[in-house]
């Protein structure tokens, strides 16, 4: 028996990738492959497709030939020159239909993927009005009319939009380009209906100018290149139709809530359109659009008329002065207009009071983000850039990873009633739902950590910027990683304490940054840079990165300040896991001040879980901990909403200040300040005494 066996036996054998290298591999920064499908159950009767297949229908052959490497490359002729030069671009040939699934199909296909598709434009008809006894009120009895469900045909691949739906050869060529294979699930859903619903939905009525579209999907998972592909489609679809070259007029506008968001969105169009003639543009201050004013209707008497147009006169006299002083900005030639609801309402409502303009060549309103857009915040606004669209052809599109009950009841209204006024017949409005709504996605792990009071999160914070050896039980985050605030103040505060928490050896303050909407824009578009380019390791914000922006290698969020929603939660938790890659992590810190409202976010936690399928130890919130957290009344979730935890507002007082030193000995070194301070007003009188002349004794 070798002697070294069995003195050896006892002890653990650890493999060769174990240690930090292990761990680094399975994270986002590392470059962990995507998985775009995040869902694919298996339904009876159906056998679960592996990723594997297509490529089983085209077999290698099992006898290779044998190749020289080393042998001279033969010279091509001039005739198989001419010949190359030639096939280079041959015509497109017609798209060949793809062999359409039944319906039986479809559905098993959709629910595989979890995929829930309604038709959500019939309304409730009301039938009786009905007068209770108890309570002298006036209810009205509407016949319930349940949603119809719809089983459209499913993308399957990215090379049936060319040969199955018709889009452009050059927007195919393009998706090969940037790799573009597997479809998500929204783009599964949503690209049929809105490239060619005909063909998606066949045996359904009044199809012929499109959908209004309502997508609900998870965070990261292509929603803008969903929107972005029908978009410029429809664009190049229209010119051809027309004969129109060279000709560039404003036809879709996609609004975003931050301006991140935005350049975002026309980063990833500009893949999309090369070679397509189509442009897009992010709109700004000085952007000067082709628009018709509309004057607004006024009920005023003539009296007050003549004095506004007097009013109008000199305020025109006044631009008129002013823009000969400086050069005006000549128009800009567009597309498609990227822009946030302030920049574009600002232009539209500039000029003379009573008339605003109008956009009547713009067929595509796209709402990316759409909750947050319609929430009171931006709804004012953003409604009136709806109205400014004048088209009666327009086709709207909202889209998030969370939409309430009440904004999907909004724009159905909204719809509605647009119908109405213009006299046309309302497009079909479907609603596609991915997954359970408002959850997050189940590919990151999520962890609810108790700190006690501010210093404690501040320490926590600490360990995860210099964590411990650990055994490998524990999954640790390693950066690049975003930090969340409540405010622009805390989120200041913090950048201050932790600035010269990595050694200079590393890079020192350069690596921690603060990112929030009080900087410049040059400034934030410089952090962003730096971010992305591995420069910036620690990015502290607030809630103004925590929609839309896409980073592909994020190792972790760290929730510093408790979300003021559920839907908060899971966008800020959206920011990793980004296209299906695992290893993400989210980090939730809260405090004493935090238990009455911390059950919103540990439910979010629990669903995901259990979509995820982690349980027990690996649960990122355990049973009991849920069982004995308070629930959170309708007042206090609309409170923490609009205001967030009242004690860590600005100009709240130094309560929750973001600081390492403890309240005792914040107290003995304000007690000590305040001492040297009485010290100095006495050494002032005293030495006034001093100075006095002495008159001597007094009588």
């Amino acid at each position: 028996m070798d002697i070294l066996k069995t003195s050896s036996r006892g002890t653990k054998k650890t493999s060769k990738g174990s240690g930090l290298n292990a761990s680094n591999a399975q994270l986002p920064s590392a470059g962990t492959k995507t998985n775009p499908q995040l869902y694919h159950d298996e339904i009876r009767g159906m056998k679960k497709r592996k990723r594997g297949a297509v490529q089983a229908e085209n077999p290698v052959p099992t006898e290779l030939p044998v190749v020289d490497f080393f042998a001279p490359k033969p010279e091509a002729t001039e005739n198989q020159k001419a010949e190359t030069k030639k096939s280079r671009r041959e015509p497109s040939p017609p798209p060949v239909a793809a062999k359409k699934l039944t319906e039986d199909e479809c559905r098993q296909l959709l629910r595989s993927h979890r995929l829930k598709i309604t038709l959500l434009s019939k309304h409730e008809e009301q039938n009786k009005v009905k007068k209770s006894k108890k309570k002298k009120k006036t209810v009205i009895e509407g016949k319930k009319d349940d949603k119809k469900q719809l089983f459209p045909q499913p993308l399957e691949s990215f090379g049936h939009l060319r040969t199955t739906y018709g889009i452009s050869r050059q927007i195919a060529e393009n998706l090969v380009q940037q790799s573009y294979r597997l479809p998500t699930e929204v783009q599964m859903g949503s690209l049929p209906l809105l490239l060619r619903p005909k063909v998606a939905l066949g045996n359904e009525e009044n199809l012929d100018h499109g959908v209004d579209f309502l997508a609900v999907a998870p965070t990261g998972s292509g929603k803008t290149v969903s929107f972005l592909i029908p978009t410029i489609d429809s664009i190049i679809r229209r010119r051809a139709q027309a004969d129109i070259q060279g000709v560039h007029e404003l036809e879709a506008v996609i609004v975003a809530p931050t301006r991140e968001l935005v350049h975002q969105i026309v980063n990833e169009g500009r893949k999309l359109v090369q070679g397509t003639r189509v442009k897009i543009v992010a709109m700004r201050k000085t952007t000067q659009l082709s628009a018709e004013e509309q004057v607004l209707a006024d009920d005023s008497s003539d009296d007050e008329l003549d004095g506004e147009d007097d009013e109008e006169s000199e305020s025109d006299d006044d631009n008129k002065h002013r823009t000969g002083r400086s050069k005006p900005h000549p128009l800009t030639k567009t597309d498609i207009l990227v822009t946030t609801p302030a920049l574009l309402l600002n232009f539209l409502t500039a000029g003379p009071s009573g008339a605003q303009k109008v956009l009547p060549t713009v067929r595509e309103l796209i709402l990316d983000e759409a909750d947050v857009l319609l929430d009171p915040l931006f709804r004012e606004k953003t409604l009136s850039l709806w109205t400014a669209c004048t088209n009666s052809g327009l086709r709207l599109s909202f889209w998030s990873a969370t939409m309430g009950s009440n904004i999907e009841a909004l724009v159905t209204e909204k719809l509605k009633d647009r119908a109405e006024a213009l006299g046309i017949t309302p497009k079909p409005f479907i609603r596609l739902v991915v997954g359970l709504k408002d959850t997050a996605v189940p590919n990151v792990v999520h962890k609810l950590t108790y700190a006690a009071s501010e210093q404690g999160k501040l320490l926590a914070l600490r360990q995860l910027l210099h964590p411990a050896g650990s055994d490998g039980s524990d999954q640790p985050l390693r950066p690049p990683f975003l930090v969340f605030t409540q405010t622009i103040d805390r989120a200041m505060a913090l950048h201050e304490e932790l600035k010269y928490d990595i050694p200079l050896e590393a890079g020192g303050p350069s690596r921690i940054a603060a990112l929030h909407s009080a900087l410049a824009d040059s400034a934030r578009s410089s952090i962003m840079r730096k971010f992305r380019a591995g420069e910036i390791w620690v990015l502290i914000t607030t809630d103004v990165l925590a929609r839309g922006v896409d980073f592909a290698g994020v190792n972790g969020v760290v929730n510093y300040d408790v979300p003021g929603s559920a839907a908060a939660y899971v966008h800020r938790a959206g920011r990793t896991g980004r296209a299906g890659r695992a290893g993400g992590i989210a980090v939730t810190l809260y405090t004493k001040e935090d238990i009455p409202f911390v059950k919103t976010v540990a439910n979010v936690i629990a669903v995901s879980d259990k979509q995820a399928g982690r349980t027990g130890d690996q649960a990122g919130v355990q049973k009991w901990l849920l069982d004995a957290l308070p629930n959170v009344g309708k007042d206090d979730r609309k409170k923490l909403k609009q205001r967030g935890v009242e004690s860590r507002r600005s100009g709240s007082g130094s309560k929750a200040k973001i600081t390492s030193k403890s309240g005792y000995e914040r107290r003995k070194e304000h007690n000590r300040r305040g001492a040297m301070d009485a010290n100095k007003r006495r050494r002032v009188d005293s030495g006034a005494r001093d100075d006095a002349e002495w008159d001597g004794l007094g009588d």
